[in-house]
């Protein structure tokens, strides 16, 4: 099985300086420093933040460029660096104009560039999202960094004077790719002008919010609670057995091979076997409204059964430091399952908990048959860390869906600058890290 089927992207994420980004209330951010380390339930007032995502896409489905499609070439992986920001102020109620929306596509829109060879953009493809064309969007085997399944990476992050940098060495081929989320790369904001129709691009330097990672360094307005992180990207396709090309949603079955239904409301941006680069399946990228039937919550995940499943995905636990040789004391487990179950039968309620499940729902009212898990294994006698099914040789599982904890309670700043709660995740913290790097 391939894994574009599974997840359209893992990443690594980590909060962003953005003063035009939620709650619009201060004009400026200091770069790497904890003092923007502000809580909703005490005051509005935190500096602008978004937040960005190393992510990592898998080959052999449609291509990137599609509605849905998450592939750059057939057989080879690529990367983009992604800045998530949100233009909307909470105190007032306001957003971005319609006229800037209906341009850049969201309130939440994203700074976009693929990870390339020369470290910056290919010429005509600015990142920011007011400048962006179809070019950005658009691989370039010839000037990014594309990867073979099993190679080893060496990502880094840290930042420059001129904004957050992402290296990528692949130790396996050699190559290497970088991006810097600099003004001087095409890198800007969208300014917040929640009246009239104007949509202008600030050149920007992106850094780091916080010098530090605990249950302290949020971003505001995110479902999620922390700040350095990784996450695979699940509930984003599903098989379709007939795609109308005109509206690329599906209007015939969905569902597995032996567990189809027909399709409904949540079959979106849909792509045809006939586009695919490499394994000819039609599919549709949208899935989870308004319930989990998708391939990410079958067990196809990796377990060990490498005929008919993938092998994982595996990364060491991050370090920090001058020298990239500082573990991090401590880690946590995370799931938004609550913030995504709002749409279910019977919907998750997130302010009393009550039909927020650990194991969502499917359209049918129904625990979904699989969620994957995190766990740990051994791999030239470090410590890794993988997602998926439990696997043979797994030297921890965690309590498998268990290790997402309990319901967590969120503030946030609401209308007035008043603090509001609500249940968005699931999530257990370690008092330890238990996946060390020795280096």
């Amino acid at each position: 099985m391939n894994s574009s089927v599974l997840s359209p992207a893992f990443w690594f994420g980590m909060a962003m300086c953005d003063t035009q980004s939620f709650p619009e209330l201060l004009s400026t951010c200091t770069p790497d420093s904890d003092k923007n380390i502000v809580d909703p339930a005490i005051s509005p007032r935190h500096p602008g933040v978004a937040f960005m995502e190393m992510q990592f896409y898998p080959p052999g489905w449609a291509p990137f460029q599609l509605p849905g499609g998450i592939s750059c070439d057939p057989t080879k992986w690529c990367a983009a660096l992604n800045i998530d920001s949100l233009s909307e102020n909470p105190v007032t109620g306001q957003v971005l104009n319609s006229t800037c929306v209906a341009h850049i596509g969201s309130p939440e829109y994203v700074n976009f560039a693929f990870i390339t060879k020369s470290g910056h953009p290919q010429p005509n493809s600015p990142p920011n999202p007011v400048n962006a064309t179809i070019h950005t969007f658009t691989p370039n085997p010839s000037a990014d960094l594309f990867m073979n399944s099993g190679d080893e990476l060496a990502v880094t992050m840290h930042d420059t004077p001129n904004g957050l940098q992402i290296g990528i060495n692949d130790l396996t081929t050699g190559q290497s790719g970088s991006m810097t989320s600099s003004a001087a790369n095409g890198f800007g904001q969208v300014e917040f002008a929640p009246t009239g129709t104007e949509c202008m691009n600030i050149p920007y330097n992106f850094h780091p919010m916080y010098s530090t990672s605990s249950e302290k360094t949020r971003v505001t307005w995110a479902a999620h609670s922390y700040n350095i992180a990784f996450s695979d990207e699940i509930g984003h396709w599903d098989y379709c057995t007939s795609i109308a090309s005109s509206t690329a949603t599906c209007n015939g079955k969905e569902g597995i091979p032996g567990d189809q239904e027909k399709a409904d409301a949540d079959d979106t941006f849909c792509q045809p076997a006939s586009v695919s680069l490499l394994i000819p399946v039609s599919g549709c990228a949208g899935t989870n409204d308004p319930g989990f039937d998708g391939t990410s919550y079958q067990p196809l995940w990796p377990d060990g059964n490498t005929q008919l499943h993938p092998t994982p995905i595996q990364y060491t636990s991050p370090l920090t430091g001058a020298n990239y040789d500082v573990n991090y004391s401590r880690m946590a487990f995370e799931a938004d399952l609550p913030r995504i179950e709002i749409t279910s039968t019977p919907p998750c309620n997130r302010s009393t908990g009550v039909d927020c499940t650990l194991i969502p729902l499917t359209d049918d009212g129904s625990a979904a048959v699989f969620y994957p898990f995190f766990s740990t294994g051994s791999e030239d006698n470090e410590c890794i860390w993988r997602i998926g099914n439990h696997i043979p040789g797994s030297t921890n599982d965690f309590g498998q869906n268990n290790q997402y904890g309990q319901l967590l309670v969120l503030t946030y700043t609401g209308l007035g600058g008043h603090p509001m709660t609500l249940i968005e995740d699931f999530r257990q913290i370690l008092s330890h890290n238990p996946c060390t790097l020795q280096e």
